[in-house]
């Protein structure tokens, strides 16, 4: 069989910014890989990553399912971003006690406060399952019976895991866009609790203004520890009586900074990439996905800004739905500039036409992978999906009265079985989780919006009722919703009752619930065939380039990725690899002009002092606050460790550039940055303005 002519020693002598690319799982990170790490400046034993009693993998954590984060004590200190403690802070906060506004410090164990559903997961171990799932003739079945077939078998291998270990929980994930397996081993502890917050004001600093962009001064951390039963320092539901959890690995703050040129690595839980993906799917991420979601989320946050800033108690209610929100909506936005402007869709166009040649050449996959056919079913589908993501943008979890309408055929019905009449639905309260005011007028924003953007073919029937009924007047038909419907009267609807089927709210939703059953029809009729023409293209890339060590798109699985610190050359115009104390003053002046520039005089006064002392870089003689590296960043990697050549703790990732945030679909070598908040900026904030002298001590920061 042909191969490409790259060898892996061209592969090694490639510019270090090429080789750097990369989200390496660390189990079976290859050998090549971690030679060049060497070479780059990273100084421990490859057992030091993975295996060895100490290995660095074991201080990192899945954050609650979203995020990533670090353990940095022997008492279960773990250091994640702001923006990932967000809801935890929110959720304590009142507008007497604003714990997002004021920040948070405990001073003591009995002061941590516990947050429900949050966990932190330690990944135990990792194996590649492929070949024992392909011996059973997996590769034969029908897409349907595949994934009942891996149902069947996570469940029996995490009855043996239990067995041995009923802490354990096992999980199986796809690879290499299906063509791999991998089983993944965690322990979750559940009992975590919000120790120390900075201020909203130093923790989102520059808010939407600044998100994605470069030079940042942002303080995004927060503190949390992990809780463990007393008996077993093992994982138990929250307890008075549990204890600070003792880890087997922590890891060391370093306060020596970096430079330049400096070996860097995260380790952490990135989301999701698509760096495998088609051309085609390119093309119906930027118009069917990215663009209908940039979109809807612009109309529905000036509607959620207004009412925000018009009320305080509005405001401790949104916050981070709006923050949720305004993130990926700037995203995509950024994601489509990119696209567009690097000429991707064309990048990926001449790397199929090569994969084309060397498969008539080979035969490899002939019949199977078939370009014109995968182009022929995205382009069909391209407005069903365009409608689809509309609808999901607008009718999911965007109002109260969306969401509750949405959940009436999955709630759990109650009252007597034998009774049918007396059965009934009932909605918790709530109500300190949302306002009235501000859910109506998104909610009739959104409706409009969706029947100016989508075919006739894609609205619910209720749009002919609006239209005849209400003249178009979204508003009062949204309100007269609200008025008739028992949805929003915290009473019980009798669903067996003749009132039940005629309540607006109740045909409402059962409208919804068609319509996008409808689209899901539309989609499904592609959406294996679709998948599996993209496992034949990576595929054929893999079996193409064979040669070369190549890494799987992200997945919520930990993930290495191993850089240098450095800037990047825009225009001719350099970046700049740090931003110090003195670049956040200047735009703490600019508060009157731009109020996410606002901070309290306290933080102007100490990001003024003259002295920062063991906090001063000792090559710069600045305060540092947030710097670059080009370290791999996707979603879910906000949290992410950020390790010097040591494996000591530099900082923490927490955002990547506006000019590269294409780099999901495709990593620019040239532009790709991760921006991590300095550690020292994050203890200088406990020191001087939280006086966390037990954290600090705890840290073994002096």
């Amino acid at each position: 069989m042909k191969k490409i002519i790259l060898s892996l020693v061209a592969l090694l002598a490639m510019t270090s910014a090429k080789a750097d690319e990369g989200m390496w799982t660390l189990y079976n990170l290859p050998q090549a890989v971690y030679e060049k790490m060497v070479e780059e400046g990273f100084a421990l034993p490859y057992s030091a990553l993975y295996e060895g009693d100490n290995a660095i993998m074991k201080a990192c954590v899945n954050f609650s399912g979203y995020c990533s984060g670090v353990v940095v004590s022997p008492d279960g200190l773990v250091f994640t971003n702001h923006h990932c403690g967000f809801e935890a802070i929110r959720s304590h906060s009142t507008v007497e006690h604003d714990y997002m506004l004021n920040g948070f410090i405990s001073n003591s164990f009995e002061e941590e406060l516990p947050n429900e559903g949050m966990f932190v997961s330690f990944m135990v171990t990792q194996k590649d399952i492929t070949d024992d799932i392909m011996a059973q003739g997996f590769d034969k079945l029908s897409a349907a019976k595949q994934e009942a077939f891996l149902d069947s078998l996570e469940n029996a291998m995490l009855k043996e895991v239990e067995a041995q270990d009923s802490t354990l929980r096992l999980e199986i994930k796809p690879f290499y866009e299906g063509n791999r397996y991998y089983a993944t081993t965690y322990r979750d502890f559940r009992d975590v609790r919000l120790v120390f917050a900075v201020p909203k004001s130093m923790g989102k600093f520059g808010g939407e203004t600044d998100n994605w962009m470069w030079p940042r001064q942002t303080c995004d951390f927060s503190v949390f520890r992990i809780y463990a039963d007393p008996k077993t320092n093992g994982p138990a539901d929250y307890s008075k009586d549990n204890v600070p959890y003792h880890p087997e690995h922590w890891a060391p703050v370093s306060m020596e900074g970096y430079k330049e040129g400096d070996f860097a690595m995260t380790i952490g839980y990135p989301g999701s990439t698509s760096r495998y993906l088609s051309s085609y799917g390119i093309r119906q991420m930027r118009d069917a996905e990215n663009a209908p979601r940039a979109q809807v989320r612009g109309v529905k946050q000036e509607v959620m800004l207004r009412h925000m800033r018009a009320d305080e108690a509005v405001r401790i209610k949104y916050d981070s739905k709006y923050a949720q929100s305004s993130n990926y909506w700037k995203n995509s936005i950024g994601m489509n500039k990119c696209i567009d402007s690097i000429g991707i869709i064309n990048q990926k166009k001449d790397y199929e036409d090569r994969i084309r040649q060397w498969q008539d050449s080979t035969g490899y996959l002939q019949g199977k992978l078939d370009f014109q056919k995968m182009g022929r079913m995205y382009a069909n589908r391209l407005q069903d999906r365009r409608a689809f993501m509309y609808w999901i943008e607008t009718f999911s979890r965007t109002s109260e009265f969306n969401t509750r309408a949405m959940q009436l055929s999955r709630m759990e019905l109650k009252g007597p079985e034998n009774k049918p009449k007396k059965q009934y639905v009932e909605f918790p309260d709530n109500s300190d989780e949302w306002d009235e005011a501000l859910d109506r007028e998104v909610m009739a924003a959104l409706l409009k919006n969706y029947k100016d953007n989508v075919a006739e073919r894609y609205l619910p029937d209720f749009y002919k009722t609006i239209h005849t009924k209400y003249a178009d007047n979204y508003q009062r038909f949204v309100d007269d919703l609200y008025k008739k419907s028992k949805l929003m009267k915290g009473k019980k609807l009798y669903v067996n009752k003749k009132s039940f089927q005629k309540d607006p709210g109740v045909r409402y939703g059962l409208s919804l619930i068609e319509s996008l059953g409808e689209l899901r029809a539309n989609l499904i009729q592609t959406y294996d065939s679709i998948d599996l023409q993209e496992r034949y293209l990576c595929a054929a890339k893999l079996r193409m380039e064979e040669d070369l060590p190549h890494y799987s798109d992200a997945n919520f699985t930990m993930r290495l990725s191993y850089g240098q610190v450095g800037g990047y050359d825009l225009a001719g115009q350099p970046s700049g690899y740090y931003t110090t104390a003195e670049s956040i003053v200047e735009k703490m002046k600019q508060a009157d002009k731009n109020v996410e520039y606002f901070a309290e005089p306290i933080m102007h006064e100490l990001l003024s002092a003259r002295d920062f002392g063991p906090y001063t870089d000792k090559t710069t003689g600045k305060m540092q606050l947030c710097f670059l590296t080009n370290n791999d960043i996707t979603g879910g990697n906000s949290g992410s460790p950020m390790f010097d050549g040591q494996g000591r703790l530099i900082g923490l990732a927490f955002d990547g550039n506006w000019d590269s945030l294409s780099s999901d679909i495709n990593f620019d070598a040239r532009l790709a940055r991760c921006i991590g908040v300095d550690v020292r900026y994050m203890l200088y904030m406990m020191d001087r303005w939280g006086h966390a002298d037990r954290l600090l001590k705890e840290i073994g920061v002096k």
